[in-house]
């Protein structure tokens, strides 16, 4: 655990407990081990204990994280820029669809920027796995938005039903996909598992992949025109086609934004990062043992572009760019949307927290090169949104 990192209260241990109880269970029902992939599942999902579950805040300065949104309005404006000609040219049907809405601030910010840019969606969905966070937006909708805008919100459980024009739209959602994990070993392809015992607690053992983890991990190596070496962890997210194609549903036009940080496949896989990327987030604190405190810690892992790209072409769209958030946010009005806020705002401290909010989003030490924003279309134009340091030659 990192030093500086306060140990968890007496109630954050009794939750912790629980959830441990229930991983337990789970790995007792299973023959003694359970896939890596399903103790995150566990940890960030299980209803009332997982990690989105439960009550805890996570974003912001008082949680776990600061997600770009929670910054300010600058994100979702950019983002309302980038998407508004797609939302028009679909017409006035048109809806958004936006995967894990955070604390509601993005949705709050964007539909008051695409309502001044004569762009609004006919229906703004939120398709939240978490009823506590989906609690804590619907708060917010209600709040901090006119009644007008805040009608054109709905909360759904699953996909949109039926066909759909109109964009979908994510942020950090996919580094919080329960990911496998393997190990090459002797040439072989090996899956983590996790496993419990007195002694050792929760630890990690590995078994033979299965035929779907073994060909993900080939075709990883065919791209990369070599073998991984013997001793290679990472992670790899062999369902990821699938899940895409889930979650656009019935899309017949329109476009998909996704933002994340992550790393175009050479990178991902390059020999140096041979125990993957895999971490946990807490209070701030990056912990190294993703293992420890279940329910407690966000546990994510970066996302590799490259299979971002093939899952969207594969479902039918067609790639519209690549780039970092920087030239994203850049090239779709930043310096345009960071004067008319300072135009606005109220004293020279209200300025300086603006600027600071920006470069946050565009340094590269801060979020501007570390996040990257890929973008697919469907019968509508979305190449004008990547005008600016496109880096698809990268994929």
């Amino acid at each position: 655990m990192t030093p500086s990192l306060p140990p968890p209260t007496d109630d954050e241990r009794h939750h912790s407990d629980r959830l441990a109880a229930l991983l337990t269970s789970h790995i007792a029902s299973e023959g003694g081990a359970i896939p890596f992939w399903r103790f995150m599942e566990l940890c960030l999902y299980a209803p009332g204990l997982g990690y989105y579950s439960a009550g805890a805040r996570k974003f912001g300065a008082e949680g776990d994280f600061v997600t770009a949104p929670e910054l300010g309005a600058l994100f979702a404006e950019c983002v309302a820029e980038a998407m508004a000609p797609a939302l028009q040219a679909l017409g006035p049907q048109a809806r958004w669809l936006e995967l894990g809405g955070g604390s509601g601030r993005f949705v709050v910010d964007a539909l008051r920027h695409l309502q001044a840019l004569d762009a609004l969606p006919q229906r703004y969905a939120i398709l939240e796995p978490s009823a506590d966070l989906r609690e804590r937006q619907q708060q917010r909708v209600r709040e901090e938005l006119p009644h007008a805008l805040a009608s054109r919100v709905e909360w759904i459980d699953r996909p949109m039903d039926g066909d759909w024009n109109g964009v979908m739209f994510a942020n950090e959602v996919i580094d919080a996909l329960p990911t496998p994990r393997f190990l090459i070993d002797g040439g072989r392809v090996l899956e983590e598992y996790v496993a419990h015992d007195a002694e050792h607690g929760f630890h990690v053992i590995e078994r033979p992949a299965d035929a779907l983890m073994e060909a993900a991990v080939r075709h990883v190596e065919r791209d990369l025109e070599r073998t991984l070496p013997d001793g290679y962890r990472s992670e790899l997210l062999p369902q990821l086609p699938y899940w895409l194609q889930a979650v656009v549903g019935g899309l017949r036009r329109g476009a998909v934004l996704l933002v994340d940080y992550g790393h175009p496949r050479r990178e991902y896989y390059a020999s140096h990062r041979d125990d993957g990327t895999l971490r946990a987030f807490r209070r701030q604190h990056v912990v190294s043992d993703v293992l420890a405190w279940p329910g407690l810690q966000d546990i994510t892992a970066s996302v590799d572009f490259t299979a971002l790209a093939e899952a969207g072409t594969g479902a039918g769209f067609e790639l519209a760019g690549y780039c970092s958030q920087a030239s994203f946010l850049l090239g779709n009005g930043l310096d345009r949307r960071l004067q008319a806020a300072e135009a606005q705002a109220a004293d020279e401290t209200a300025c300086l927290r603006l600027r600071q909010q920006a470069k946050t989003l565009t340094l590269p030490e801060a979020m501007g090169e570390r996040f990257g924003v890929i973008g697919f279309a469907h019968e509508v134009d979305l190449n004008a949104a990547f005008l600016v340091g496109d880096l698809t030659w990268r994929l």
